[in-house]
């Protein structure tokens, strides 16, 4: 009997052994994909699924950055008002074509796997929702640089912070 359950035991650890083994190895490409999207600094745009653009550092300039105030409230400290550089999320969305009102929301995407969803009414308004890339005058660094960039999603009618996203990669019509 003791040898039977030693077999259902080495048995049950290989399978285990070679599926963490599967997932790294389909992981892989999905992680080289990600740090090269950080150090690149772009944004997928997407609707529906469907890749419709790649929008660098360069091109999100070019719409018209804007200077803003917002609170940074986290579970460490209080609010903390900083000065933002970015652009409108709906100027972003405007640039590639992408008409708002064919959806009924705009999903944020985070390097980290965070997702955020915004109601096509708070994205119309063009003095809440920006990307931003500057904080305090200086350029943001990338996650793996202990920053909150290159893109971070602010929200500015959010009292708290929760909604804000960081390492943003993808910006998406659903």
């Amino acid at each position: 009997m003791k040898k039977k359950n030693l077999i259902i035991v080495i048995t049950v650890l290989a399978v285990l052994i070679a599926a963490v083994a599967t997932a790294a190895f389909l992981n892989t490409g999905n992680i080289r994909q990600k740090r090269e999207q950080e150090s690149g600094a772009y944004i997928i745009i997407k609707k529906g699924g469907e890749e419709l653009a790649e929008i660098d550092m360069d091109s999100i300039r070019l719409m018209g950055e804007v200077d803003f105030m917002a609170d940074l409230d986290t579970s460490k400290t209080g609010p903390v008002s900083h000065k933002y550089t970015g652009v409108p999320l709906i100027r972003v969305l405007d640039w590639v074509g992408l008409e708002i009102s064919d959806g009924s929301a705009v999903i944020v995407r985070a390097l980290d796997g965070y997702t955020v969803a915004f109601d096509i009414s708070e994205v119309k308004d063009k003095d809440n929702i920006y990307v931003a890339y500057k904080i305090n005058g200086q350029y943001m660094t990338t996650g793996s640089q202990g920053g909150s960039g290159p893109f971070q999603i602010i929200v500015r009618k959010d009292p708290y912070s929760q909604r804000w996203c960081k390492f943003v990669m993808e910006i998406g019509l659903e």
